[in-house]
């Protein structure tokens, strides 16, 4: 399946287009690393997401998809990727590797639709409670935008996922980077 088959099933599936995404780290000024405090902002927003995602007791086969990893690790590669991911430094990268393989971290786990919408409850509110964010409509917008695409991006190209793809999963890679 071609790249824009892969776009085209996810606008379909989260209702917003790739185009619509990119607008989070494209068309605001100043830029999100900025309006969101910089990457104490970002670190912020993992921290608030993650404490509402550990906190998920109506929900344990949501929370089992984070069961290989503790929290403070699963907020640290959440932080450094945003961070790279919106014009920060390259700490995602660091700690990783060259490559954010975001489709192919996820692969291992049973990621659906319902899953994707699970994560985006607990995203979407900690982006209104974000205090940086909080006055900022255009800011939480877009950035909702940005994760509603990438949600439903990873559920739609997992199933097209080779083995030789898989970083990270349920294995804990040893040194339990990924």
């Amino acid at each position: 399946m071609s790249k824009y088959e892969l776009r085209d099933k996810t606008a379909s599936l989260s209702g917003v287009t790739y185009e619509q995404s990119l607008l989070a780290t494209t068309a605001l000024t100043p830029p999100l690393l900025t309006r969101i405090g910089g990457p104490d902002g970002f670190h912020t927003l993992a921290t608030l997401f993650y404490d509402r995602v550990f906190d998920d007791k109506e929900n344990p086969w949501f929370l089992g998809i984070f069961a290989s990893s503790t929290k403070s690790e699963a907020v640290d590669n959440q932080f450094r990727f945003l961070v790279q991911s919106f014009g920060g430094e390259a700490l995602y990268k660091e700690k990783k590797g060259k490559y954010t393989r975001l489709v192919g971290r996820h692969a291992n786990y049973k990621i659906t639709s319902d899953a994707a919408e699970r994560w985006l409850v607990h995203m979407n509110s900690a982006i209104d409670e974000h205090e940086n964010l909080k006055q900022d409509e255009e800011a939480k917008e877009y950035l909702k935008k940005y994760f509603r695409y990438t949600a439903f991006y990873i559920v739609v190209a997992s199933v097209y996922m080779k083995n030789d793809q898989l970083s990270g999963g349920v294995q804990i890679d040893s040194g339990r980077v990924w």
